[in-house]
Order: C-alpha cells, then sequence, then structure tokens
C-alpha cells in the first residue's frame, strides 16, 4: 500500500488568482489539465473557489454515496492520466466491508459498476460550474494527495431538488477550513526478474481458479503485475503492438460484440459491461460515444499492450490490458461474463485476430 510522504501547503489568495488568469487564457481547459499546468492538484483548485460555486461537504464519502440513489440518473466518471470512463446510471446496491486491512466499497449494477478502496477516500465538494448549456452540477471526491477519485455529475434527468438537499446537508460546518494535503511516496521499486521464482509462478498462474486470485498471486510472489507478464510466456500473455485497443474496440463495434472496460485509479475502477456502438479515433484520442457510456483513451500514451490468457473453473478468460510509461494499468478489457459462464466465443476470436495480425514485438 501507497506510504504517505510530506505535507503539501499552498495560498488559496494566489493560487485562486492563478488559476482566473489561465482560465481567461483557456477558458476550456480541463481543472485536472489546469491544476497540472499550475503544479497543485486538482482538488487545490476547488478549495480556491470555495463560495464561488464550490461548497466543501464533510468528509464522510461512505454516508454520501449512500445518498446518491436520491439524485435519479446522473453521469459517474472515473479516470486516470490516459483515460477517461463514463457512465450514466442510478447509485443502486451500494455496499460497504472490509476486507482484510483494506476498506473496500461496491455498487454492482447493470449501469453503475464501481469497486471503491475506501482508504483513499478523504475530501469531498458540491460544484456549480456555469457551461454552454446553463450550470453542470456535480459532487466530486478526492484522495488524501488531492487527486479526483471520483466524480458524479447531474444530467437531464437528474433530480436537482434532492441534490440541493444532499448539499444542503452535507456541507461541511467551516467552508474556510485549510485543507492540508500530503503526497504519496513513490511506488516500490519491483524486484529483478532474477530473484523471482517463475517456475513457481507460472505453475500457480497455471493453477489458477478465478481471475480474483491473480492480484493475491502477484502478492505471493512479490511480482508486478506487467513485470509478470514480461516473464510467463507468450501462452499466457503476449504483447501486442500499442494500436490493438483501437482495432479490437472497432471490431466489438462492427461485429456487435458485448464487452467490459475497467478503468480506475488508486481509490476507484469503473466498468461499462455491454456494447460498444460508436467509436473513432480523433487527435491521439480513441473514442467511444454511446448513449449510456463514453470512453476517451489517449492513444500515445500508451507503453505497453498485452493479451493474457488467465484459467478459471469455466475455462480461460482473455484479455487486453494497457500500461502507461511508468507500469500502471491504463484499462482492461475483457468480453461480457457473469461468474460461472464461459468466456464470449466471438470475443476470443477478436483477440486471436488481433494476436495474428500484430507484428511480432521486438523488446
Amino acid at each position: 500500500m501507497d506510504i504517505l510522504a510530506k505535507e503539501v501547503t499552498y495560498d488559496r489568495a494566489i493560487l485562486k488568482q492563478r488559476y482566473q488568469e489561465l482560465q481567461g487564457r483557456n477558458p476550456k481547459l480541463y481543472a485536472r489539465d489546469a491544476a497540472q499546468q499550475l503544479g497543485v492538484s486538482e482538488c487545490e483548485l476547488l478549495v480556491c473557489e470555495v463560495g464561488d460555486g464550490v461548497t466543501r461537504l464533510l468528509d464522510d464519502a461512505q454516508t454520501i454515496l449512500n445518498q446518491l440513489l436520491l439524485l435519479g440518473e446522473v453521469l459517474a466518471l472515473t479516470r486516470n492520466d490516459e483515460c477517461v470512463h463514463e457512465r450514466k446510471g442510478i447509485y443502486n446496491n451500494p455496499s460497504f466491508f472490509n476486507q482484510g486491512q483494506m476498506e473496500m466499497g461496491l455498487f454492482v449494477n447493470s449501469d453503475i459498476d464501481l469497486r471503491l478502496f475506501m482508504g483513499h477516500w478523504k475530501y469531498c465538494f458540491a460544484c456549480v460550474e456555469p457551461i454552454s448549456k446553463g450550470l453542470r452540477k456535480s459532487i466530486q471526491f478526492f484522495d488524501k494527495s488531492g487527486m479526483a477519485v471520483h466524480k458524479v455529475f447531474l444530467t437531464k434527468n437528474s433530480n436537482e431538488f434532492a441534490y440541493d438537499l444532499l448539499v444542503k446537508k452535507f456541507q461541511h460546518a467551516d467552508q474556510q477550513e485549510d485543507i492540508h494535503f500530503v503526497e504519496y511516496a513513490a511506488k516500490n521499486v519491483e524486484r529483478a526478474d532474477t530473484s523471482i521464482d517463475w517456475p513457481g509462478f507460472r505453475e500457480a498462474w497455471k493453477g489458477l481458479q478465478d481471475s480474483h486470485d491473480f492480484l493475491p498471486l502477484l502478492h505471493k510472489f512479490q511480482v508486478g503485475r506487467e513485470q509478470s507478464f514480461r516473464n510467463i510466456g507468450s501462452d499466457f500473455a503476449l504483447r501486442v503492438d500499442n494500436t490493438a485497443t483501437a482495432r479490437v474496440l472497432e471490431m466489438v463495434c462492427e461485429r456487435h460484440c458485448e464487452i467490459m472496460i475497467f478503468v480506475g485509479n488508486r481509490g476507484c475502477i469503473q466498468i461499462h459491461t455491454g456494447p460498444v456502438e460508436s467509436c473513432g479515433q480523433s487527435a491521439g484520442w480513441f473514442n467511444v460515444n454511446d448513449p449510456l457510456f463514453n470512453l476517451h483513451l489517449n492513444t500515445e500514451t500508451i507503453a505497453s499492450s498485452w493479451i493474457t490468457r488467465k484459467p478459471i473453473s469455466e475455462g480461460i478468460v482473455t484479455a487486453l490490458e494497457l500500461f502507461n510509461r511508468e507500469g500502471d494499468a491504463i484499462a482492461t478489457l475483457f468480453g461480457k461474463r457473469k461468474p460461472g459462464e464461459q468466456e464470449l466465443p466471438l470475443w476470443r476470436e477478436i483477440l486471436a485476430e488481433v494476436a495474428n495480425r500484430s507484428a511480432p514485438y521486438a523488446a
């Protein structure tokens, strides 16, 4: 688990002035990009706008998440630096529990499907911002460093009255209280390949019965995810060129293959399950623009792409897994499958075609 390091401080008034100047030069700049340009976190930008369309809420993400059902249909957004995942739906069926030392949360539905790592959720805000069509209202959640872990935007079908009541109910008593952010320490360096029991790891991989057992397997052998792919053998993990994702999504669209797309960060993984109907490349981004689901993937930041095969009790689960230059997961794609079911043959055929067409990767 990440270890928290030094405290981050800032001057609210100076930052607000700098942010306003930057917005004046580029009014369409996203807050996340503005924060990067200013060298601060996205949450710090919100703090400097408290009272000007931004309301700080209580630091009680779990209770607020449990209230989101009252808003009706909303748009859920989870992203990392390389990929944005947006899904419309209703926040139904929440559950929260401890798994070992981790505080976990789940929303398991056909539309809003989330895996939450609550130990990272810290600050909550309500935002009302002007856009071309009026006002856009949202609830936004941030981790201890000020990074956005999840956002919830109202749609034309949302219950705005319930939103206003929620904001009033959970408004923080001290809107001007200073927030002291902390940086996460750099992740641990991978163990050297030569120090790992690869024959034992391969036997354990071959013996998998459930895809959820893969992460514990990595922990047991103290292996990085991408590191395991580099060393397991091409029968279980095949590196393909980084155009594979665009080709896979185009084929999924053309052949009406239902899939699952996982995108996440340290605090949240968001999942889309279903078809992909409208997609295409534009200026370095591959986009899905469907009525209920949107995906925006910066294809220029994909450093490696792998087709992986993991045994389960029902056979094999095949995935396309994407990583950035730091070896962090960007997105993972599966064929649509429920527990206890076999993988869709059409999905497996699509990945097999992509693997066969992909030029052999030279490390």
